[in-house]
């Protein structure tokens, strides 16, 4: 007995696109293979999405509100120190998938800034958001001017490591660079 694939096909379509591209590029994915992936007729793509530019706009709006999402979780937080540690946290439960592909955003950016253009615009502001929430928690510790620089700094660590383990598919630098920087955190707001 055959299941029948969950979600509506519009999810369905974002679903998969989201893992195609996470897993081998936004230019690699064609819409052949996110029909196949989604269960949804490759002639029906079109009455969903008009260009593989607006699959790519949908794409980056699912992880902006995964963001938001995890964003949200970390706020419950009463310590900024907390908070950051769970920005760091995620990286170190995500090791695997960050070994296989590479950050989602992160990858997604590098891929897409090369050529520009509103996709592209739109996956930099996901990382942008995260940057400015990072120096945020910064500027609540009392870090002042510094906040920016230490937000750099952080998130540059975390794509940093994600690159290298994806490069040298190896989970232990992301579980070393997450321990340092946890440390690191609390050392600097200690």
């Amino acid at each position: 007995m055959s299941r029948k694939p969950v979600g509506d096909k519009r999810t369905r379509l974002v679903n998969a696109a989201a893992k195609l591209v996470h897993e081998q590029g936004f230019h690699r994915t064609t819409l052949a293979d996110i029909s196949e992936e989604s269960g949804v007729p490759l002639g029906n793509l079109s009455y969903y999405f008009k260009s593989k530019d607006a699959i790519g706009h949908a794409v980056v709006e699912r992880l902006a509100c995964a963001y938001d999402a995890l964003r949200e979780s970390w706020e419950a937080a009463p310590d900024p120190r907390d908070r950051l540690t769970s920005f760091i946290q995620l990286t170190m439960t995500n090791r695997d998938a960050l070994s296989r592909s590479g950050c989602p955003v992160g990858t997604l950016c590098a891929e897409l800034s090369k050529e520009g253009g509103l996709v592209a615009d739109s996956a930099t502001r996901v990382l942008g958001e995260l940057r400015g929430w990072i120096e945020a928690q910064f500027r609540l510790l009392g870090k002042g001017a510094a906040s920016a620089d230490l937000a750099n700094h952080l998130l540059s660590a975390i794509q940093g490591v994600s690159l290298l383990a994806l490069a040298f598919h190896d989970v232990k630098l992301v579980e070393r660079e997450a321990r340092y920087l946890q440390r690191w955190v609390r050392d600097l707001a200690g």
